[in-house]
């Protein structure tokens, strides 16, 4: 499919079938989330994979009884990582292994480090909340090219997530995206016209 065909093509579904997205389905569209670009290629997020009935079914009161929860195949949730310092120790780590020479590395984390330092609580959390959402753009456009449906969601009460899942306090729930294989059809697509958003 066409990235074009991939983009018209997609949509917010609103109740998907019940079934499961099979493994090798689910690794694939994994694979394209966690290849998303993030700045400094820091990957500030860590996503739950929710499958369970049962834990989908405790999570709906949460998500105001939306019911892609209970009727998707997996429920991605996507949480923010503040835990930043640690992230450039393995960013680093990766440059090593692709050859980077030493000196360019401690150029590099030296600049990451002392962004980070520049950072309130409040902007740590900003900043890894902006670099979700490329990750939920290859999440449902990714989902899309493997011919499964998507629907992302902010509508739903963090704290009660993080209650639920049993959550680290340094992972704080961002936007949700259902996935699996959707029961309804989509409405027609509108957007601004182009000269409404470009100048």
């Amino acid at each position: 499919m066409e990235f074009k065909d991939i983009v018209m093509q997609r949509y917010a579904a609103k109740q998907f079938d019940g079934r499961m997205i099979d493994d090798s389905m689910l690794y694939a569209l994994l694979d394209l989330i966690r290849y998303a670009p993030s700045a400094f290629n820091l990957q500030p997020w860590k996503i739950k994979i929710v499958s369970a009935s049962r834990i989908k079914n405790n999570l709906r009161p949460h998500s105001n009884d939306q019911p892609q929860i209970t009727s998707c195949s997996h429920l991605l949730v996507f949480c923010a990582n503040t835990e930043l310092e640690q992230l450039v120790e393995r960013v680093n780590e990766g440059l090593k292994a692709s050859g980077m020479p030493a000196d360019a590395i401690l150029q590099y984390s030296q600049m990451m480090k002392e962004y980070i330092r520049s950072m309130s609580p409040e902007q740590r959390l900003a900043f890894a909340r902006e670099q979700i959402h490329i990750a939920l753009g290859n999440a449902v456009n990714g989902a899309k090219a493997l011919g499964i449906d998507s629907c992302p969601m902010g509508g739903f009460d963090p704290a009660g997530y993080s209650e639920v899942l049993f959550l680290p306090e340094e992972y704080i729930p961002v936007v949700l995206c259902a996935v699996g294989y959707a029961a309804d059809k989509p409405q027609p697509k509108w957007r601004l016209p182009r000269e409404e958003i470009f100048f």
